[in-house]
This record gives structure tokens, sequence and C-alpha cells, in this order.
């Protein structure tokens, strides 16, 4: 790029980071973005650039294949139904281990060497996140009746990014394995947040799945059922798009799903013209 090109991208942003500035965005993130070690440090740089001009970020995490690994090698089966993972008490330590852990503070880690500040959370601290059993059948997975926001706003307050495990808890100090999507929307809602993004590995909501180049860029809320009626959603993306739908009603004035495994996807998003998602309204 010339010196003319990077100035006109930078005035580009320009009215994007006024809209954003002072306000809040929740980052979930997971899938191929948060494997592969370029990607990781691209979305960590992204977040660190987005703090720096004023936006408050959130970034909330999950874990799944990292906690498959260690299951396995402590001779463990990994058991879905309905795409949640069965969890009984071993396991549910399991994931408290690796995601508040092992992950958790990896990413802490690595926003840290690039020169931001971040604290690690999650969802047990400060009784963040309360949960009960969901079910019988899927064990130790929590249904959020509570989200506490405040250790979240402190944080964010100190000039940190806060950087979220989706672990609950209930009022006995029993684990709970909550599912990441679910977390981070009910996050965002309780963080009145401007938005919520989801890091996925697909382009986004595509009306033939074979074809990215018939990705919807924009559905508004009532228009979700009709597009599971269809099958344009379908499968493991449903809950996700759920999730997305109740964050909207909730409050969150934008939900998008973004494709992880493109560099640099959250400032396209944010901060361009262009966009590169499927981005939800009321």
């Amino acid at each position: 790029m010339t010196t003319d090109q990077r100035a006109e991208v930078l005035i580009q942003a320009l009215p994007y980071i006024k809209d954003y500035n002072g306000k809040i965005i929740v980052i979930k993130y997971g899938g191929n973005a948060m494997i592969n070690a370029d990607l990781k440090r691209a979305v960590m740089g992204d977040l660190l650039l987005l703090q720096l001009v004023g936006v408050k970020v959130v970034l909330v995490h999950g874990g799944g294949p990292e906690i498959s690994d260690l299951l396995k090698k402590v001779g463990k089966k990994s058991e879905f139904i309905d795409g949640l993972r069965v969890t009984d008490g071993e396991t549910a330590e399991i994931v408290q281990m690796v995601l508040a852990g092992k992950v958790g503070k990896s990413l802490v880690s690595l926003i840290q060497s690039i020169g931001g500040k971040a604290i690690g959370l999650c969802g047990m601290d400060g009784h963040m996140i309360e949960a009960v059993k969901m079910d019988e059948v899927h064990g130790y997975v929590g249904e959020i009746t509570k989200v506490n926001t405040q250790p979240i706003l402190d944080v964010l307050e100190m000039g940190y990014i806060p950087v979220i495990s989706t672990v609950g808890c209930d009022n006995e100090g029993n684990a709970y394995n909550i599912n990441a999507d679910t977390a981070a929307a009910a996050i965002a809602a309780g963080l009145k947040a401007e938005s919520l993004i989801s890091m996925t590995d697909i382009r986004g909501i595509l009306r033939d799945p074979a074809d990215e180049s018939t990705l919807i860029p924009k559905i508004a809320v009532s228009e979700a059922p009709q597009l599971i009626r269809e099958g344009v959603i379908s499968g493991g993306m449903i809950p996700k798009i759920e999730c997305c739908i109740e964050a909207i009603r909730r409050g969150v004035h934008k939900v998008f799903i973004l494709d992880g495994r493109v560099l640099h996807a959250i400032l396209i998003e944010c901060l361009t013209d262009q966009g590169m998602g499927t981005m939800f309204t009321n």
C-alpha cells in the first residue's frame, strides 16, 4: 500500500471508530481462529487495536478441542448430545482446569505479549455466571440463571481486556460447563453491548451452503424462523443463531457471524464499509 492508501484506510475507519468509541463489544472466540497460531495472534491484535481507539472489548472463549484432548489423555471418551458435551463430575473439573487455566491464561499472555493488558476471569469469579443443571442427561452442563456483570465492568474500568472462560457455578459451589455461544449472548445482553461478534468456521449464513457467493449480509430477527424452516439455517448453526436472536431481543444492537479463518475479520467488519459476515438486527 502507498502512504496515501494507508491514510485513506484510516479516514474510512474514522466514522466507525467514532460510533464505537466508549461502547462495549463482546467477542465470542473459538474454532480454527483459536487453533491456528497466526490467526490467534491476529485476533488478539485486532482486539488490542479496538481497545486503543476507545472500544471496550470483552473476550468470551471456548476450548472444546483442548478439553477433548485432555479427556483423551486421561482415558475418558468425549460424548455429545444435541451438540453439547456430556459432563460428569470429573469432566466438569477438567473443563474448569482447561478453560480457566490453560486456554484462558494463554490468551491473556498473548494479549500482553503484543502490548495489551488483559485479566482472565471465569464465570465462577464473583458469581459472574450463575447456573443450574440443564438436565440429568447432560450432567453438569449449566443453564444460565443470572449474569453478574460487575466483575467485567470493574476490569474494563481499570483499562484491561476481560478474557472470560465459560464455567458457571451454583450457590453450592458446583461448577458447570456452559456453552460458549450461550454465555457470550447472555454476557452481551447483561452488559447492554453495542455488538456481539461470533467467530465461526464459515463465512456467514449462506443461502446455498455450497456457494459462498450466496452470503446473506443482513438478517432481521423476524426473518430467522423462516430461514430455519427453509433449511438455510440448519444443524449446528441453529443453536448459534438462536443465541444471536436472544441477544438482539435482550437489547444488543447488532450481532455478527464472522469467518474466524480470515485475517483481521473483526476489523474488516467493525471499521470498514465492506463488512464480511452476516449481521443480525432487530
